[in-house]
């Protein structure tokens, strides 16, 4: 869909970026999601305003259970990849020689990776594994995903990745080797995630604001941990989830938590549920 020049500098719609995990749906296996959340989303957009996800998570595992939430477009990888109505319309990775290096300076620190890419993961036998990522992995296994990807295969590469830690692992070494190429985003209990440079989520969002021609004042974000702060640095009203502790000092408005329809209370404070379209 394209925009013409008029429509960009006119535009009156307001637009909420979402995180998924602790804010759309349960961080947990059951992925659970209040029922009045898909009503929500579907009243607002029904309203004339944009709905996008914006996610650490890459688009391969933007599953089915997202996606059928009803949503405008998608910021996944941290900002590494950008789909609007349906289009691709952005996306960055990293050389393939620069991967091989962080795999390699990850294994003499000590930690336990997760490489992801827009279409694979990737796991290192070779490196420690640690529960955090086991974790992960035998979650992938149930959802069917494919776990035997390696740092060996021959295609390996990823667009961002995380790792687990513990008293073991180096930290000091591992953040001083990679911050040239990535940010680190310490997620707290030993676990940690690596964005390139010079993306994130609020990047993402700079990207979607100009495709639509919106201003930030006609932004919100919402989420619920540590890893949405670029989002509400892109946004011109910060939305906490109840259940995001850590996240609260530094929101705008505080909603109710994920298990008492925080995200539909929002929509509705917002005036996303009426009469969206608003200066």
């Amino acid at each position: 869909m394209q925009h013409s020049q008029n429509e960009k500098r006119e535009n009156p719609r307001k637009i909420m970026f979402f995180d998924i995990d602790g804010t759309l749906m349960e961080d947990s296996a059951s992925h659970f999601v209040p029922e009045s959340t898909p009503q929500a989303l579907a009243q607002a957009r029904a309203a004339g305003n944009l709905l996008y996800v914006n996610t650490g998570r890459p688009v391969i595992n933007v599953d089915a259970d997202v996606r059928v939430l009803g949503f405008d477009g998608y910021i996944c990888g941290c900002g590494t990849y950008i789909e609007c109505e349906g289009e691709e319309l952005f996306y960055a990775t990293n050389p393939q020689a620069l991967c091989r290096e962080t795999a390699a300076l990850i294994r003499e620190c000590g930690a336990s990776p997760l490489f992801e890419r827009r279409d694979a993961f990737y796991f290192d036998p070779e490196a420690r594994e640690l529960p955090f990522v086991t974790v992960i992995r035998d979650t992938f296994r149930m959802q069917e995903k494919n776990v035997w990807r390696k740092v060996s295969d021959a295609d390996f590469s990823f667009d961002k990745f995380v790792i687990a830690y513990d008293e073991q692992t180096d930290l000091e070494r591992f953040r001083k080797g990679i911050a040239p190429h990535f940010t680190f985003i310490d997620r707290g209990w030993g676990f940690a995630e690596m964005v390139p440079l010079p993306y994130s989520k609020k990047t993402g969002i700079d990207f979607v604001l100009k495709y639509y021609g919106l201003q930030r004042e006609n932004a919100y974000a919402i989420g619920d941990s540590l890893n949405d702060l670029p989002m509400f640095e892109g946004c011109g009203t910060s939305i906490a989830m109840g259940n995001g502790e850590k996240l609260i000092p530094y929101a705008d408005y505080v909603t109710d938590d994920l298990w008492h329809d925080g995200v539909a209370k929002a929509l509705a404070h917002f005036g996303f549920l009426a009469g969206g379209v608003s200066a």
